[in-house]
């Protein structure tokens, strides 16, 4: 590929003072925002960035792009989704808005259970349409980078079945330049054959002879594993087995934690050696510090509590202690049905009390770290070149109309 020239860039949001604190205590003058801006990349990396009128005459230009009048960012990523299923549940949704209690829903026949019959139910093909219009939804909206989780099966061929369905769209979208991570989560939720007290041997029977058969093919071997540790659900004894298991097939992996109170299962993921830890609604102190003091990740899905009317994580403390924070859509058909990534972090800010810097980093940078994709979330030379682009005036339009992001 030849050389691509963005040029009369209005405002150039490069992120570089973000990449150089590594997306710990940010303030607004680490936007390092560039005025009439042109940016020179070939494709795979960022070769200049400066003025319009400074671009060195030494460089021939196979594409040449005008972005007056625009805003240019590091690349969106969405580090946490769920979107391949199959089914509907805003029937679901309606009946907790007029009272009902999970349990209540459950009992109904909603919940996890519904989606994963449901999953089950939908053929290989009609799932990865459903999956390709959800990405390209998302790209349309300059996202770049998609973790998607596998985890409505919860049967050794369900979610072999998942498993295949992301492992193809990561091939398919490389060729357009979306990235997409998969990440195996048969570990999400017990099936109802297995029963609440049963994790050990669904962990053993499923989820650990299944990741040893994806990791032998290179379509379907998980760039990540996940599990829920919460009660009812996996507990540590499970995750020692898995995380084993992970080091023994060199993949890392991630935790969703604390969502439904506080365990301590953020702390001893981190000290597992988690790459991120999802949710953490209830973390305390502890945990935040143990967060604080390592390379963890922690991935923040407001959308989730918007949706469910929950209180949201305490993004603050994690913040003033040094943690690195990213912010996900966490899409998916019961508990977030809000797939706009940007836009979730915008309108959440003022309740988590995040400024700019941190927003945005939450979106790119440190979304970007969650997923070890260590040249994507910023704009600097040597950086990878996939940017979101919108024609706007200005960042601070961008954050003021939610109802035009």
């Amino acid at each position: 590929m030849g050389l691509t020239l963005l040029k009369n860039i209005k405002e150039c949001v490069t992120l570089q003072g973000v990449a150089k604190k590594q997306g710990r205590h940010l303030i607004a003058s680490d936007l390092c925002i560039m005025n009439e801006t042109s940016i020179v990349h070939d494709g795979n990396q960022i070769l200049w960035v400066g003025k319009t009128g400074q671009i060195p005459h030494n460089f021939v230009f196979e594409i040449e792009i005008d972005l007056t009048n625009s805003v240019v960012l590091p690349g969106m990523i969405d580090c946490h989704t769920h979107l391949v299923f199959g089914g509907d549940r805003s029937h679901e949704y309606f009946m907790r808005l007029n009272g009902s209690t999970y349990e209540e829903i459950a009992a109904s026949g909603g919940g996890i259970l519904s989606t994963a019959n449901a999953t089950r139910a939908m053929d290989a093909s009609s799932l990865k349409q459903q999956a390709i219009a959800r990405v390209d939804r998302l790209a349309e909206r300059g996202v770049v980078a998609i973790e998607i989780k596998s985890g409505y099966g919860l049967t050794r061929d369900s979610e072999r079945k998942l498993s295949q369905i992301i492992g193809e769209l990561k091939r398919d979208y490389a060729k357009k330049g979306i990235k997409i991570i998969n990440t195996y989560m048969a570990a999400h939720a017990i099936p109802p054959e297995y029963g609440n007290s049963r994790s050990h041997d669904y962990m053993l029977e499923v989820v650990i002879p299944l990741l040893d058969e994806l990791s032998q093919n290179s379509l379907t071997r998980p760039d990540f594993v996940d599990i829920f540790l919460e009660d009812n659900y996996f507990n540590q004894s499970d995750a020692n087995i898995l995380f084993q298991k992970c080091s023994e097939f060199n993949i890392p992996f991630k935790a969703h934690v604390d969502e439904l109170k506080n365990s301590g299962n953020l702390k001893y993921a981190v000290e597992s050696g988690a790459i991120s830890c999802e949710h953490m609604l209830y973390s305390d102190e502890v945990s935040i510090k143990s967060l604080a003091q390592s390379d963890t990740v922690g991935v923040l899905l407001p959308g989730t509590a918007f949706f469910l009317g929950k209180k949201m994580a305490p993004a603050r403390a994690m913040l003033d202690a040094g943690c690195r924070l990213a912010i996900g859509s966490d899409f998916n058909p019961g508990s977030c049905h809000w797939d706009d990534v940007f836009k979730i972090a915008i309108m959440s800010a003022p309740t988590l009390k995040m400024n700019v810097a941190e927003i945005l980093s939450a979106v790119t940078y440190n979304a970007a770290q969650a997923l070890e994709l260590p040249n994507y979330g910023f704009i600097e030379v040597g950086s990878t070149p996939r940017l979101s682009i919108f024609r706007d005036t200005s960042l601070q339009q961008l954050f003021y109309r939610w109802s035009n992001t």
